[in-house]
């Protein structure tokens, strides 16, 4: 058994309005990779390549020791998406019996636990569900089929608070077993930061940066000033008070009193990244 859950090698997959190019990174057991990126980034482009959706015009995928989309490596993978894949007019209750059959891990007592645990209405139809339901629901499918690794693409977009706390808290219940290994595309930054090892933010197709969680935010920092725009600062934004824009740490020093130094968050580097990209290529 490899030391890593997934392993992509120069990724590229063109398509007429869009290309997602040079993309390389590993998903090591142990870990939850978090992968954001403002929309159109290539998120969804290389989760749909993880699962075999997507033939690659270039590069090579590897999932859980096998090829991309090979059935060996899709037994042992859940995924979680935005919305339940489930059929609307099935009840809750039928799920287990129709889903066990193709997954040969299926574990009826840890299904039944989830759904009491996530208090879901099991003698509902899915399509009945409430978007929160239903995006528990998919999460208790996908732990049911006890996987390695465990794909979740933007599932706490649009929940409440208190359901975005019940789904962290199972990914880090799930992550107990280091070898397990966690993929998770997200607009919720906050959550990535309770759960996150590692960080690759996407930008126009290309990572733009990557690294261990607090290594990215501590290389970066928001600098706010009035004038001229240093020549080092990146996807500088204004406004009727000035400016702001991402730093680099390093270069701190180079700004005068003048300039005020905050902490960077992790929707501070996506902004201001995505700007300095949009700008290159105006």
């Amino acid at each position: 058994m490899t030391d890593d859950a997934a392993q992509i090698t120069d990724l590229r997959i063109t398509r007429p309005d869009f290309t997602v190019e040079d993309i390389s990174f590993t998903i090591p057991r142990g870990s939850v990779v978090g992968l954001v990126g403002p929309n159109g980034a290539g998120k969804t482009t290389i989760i749909r390549s993880l699962l075999g959706l997507i033939t690659p015009d270039a590069g090579h995928i590897e999932v859980l020791g096998g090829p991309a989309g090979a059935s060996a490596a899709l037994a042992k993978t859940g995924i979680v998406l935005d919305r339940p894949t489930a059929a609307e007019d099935w009840r809750v209750t039928s799920l287990g019996r129709r889903l066990a059959p193709f997954y040969p891990r299926w574990d009826h007592t840890r299904f039944a636990q989830l759904l009491e645990q996530f208090s879901i209405p099991q003698k509902r139809r899915v399509g009945e569900l409430s978007r929160g339901q239903g995006v528990k629901l998919a999460l208790s499918c996908a732990l049911a089929q006890r996987p390695e690794l465990l794909i979740l693409d933007e599932p706490s977009s649009g929940l409440d608070p208190a359901s975005r706390r019940e789904i962290t808290d199972v990914i880090r219940e799930f992550m107990v077993d280091p070898q397990h290994a966690v993929l998770f595309s997200t607009h919720i930054t906050t959550d990535l930061d309770e759960l996150a090892d590692d960080l690759i933010v996407l930008v126009g197709g290309r990572i733009a940066h990557r690294g261990p969680l607090p290594d990215v935010k501590e290389s970066f920092a928001i600098a706010r000033g009035t004038g001229t725009v240093p020549a080092s600062a990146l996807g500088p934004q204004h406004t009727g008070q000035g400016w702001s824009a991402l730093i680099r740490v390093d270069d701190s020093p180079l700004y005068g009193p003048e300039v005020v130094i905050d902490e960077a968050t992790i929707d501070d580097i996506i902004i201001h990244l995505n700007a300095a990209h949009e700008e290159a290529t105006a």
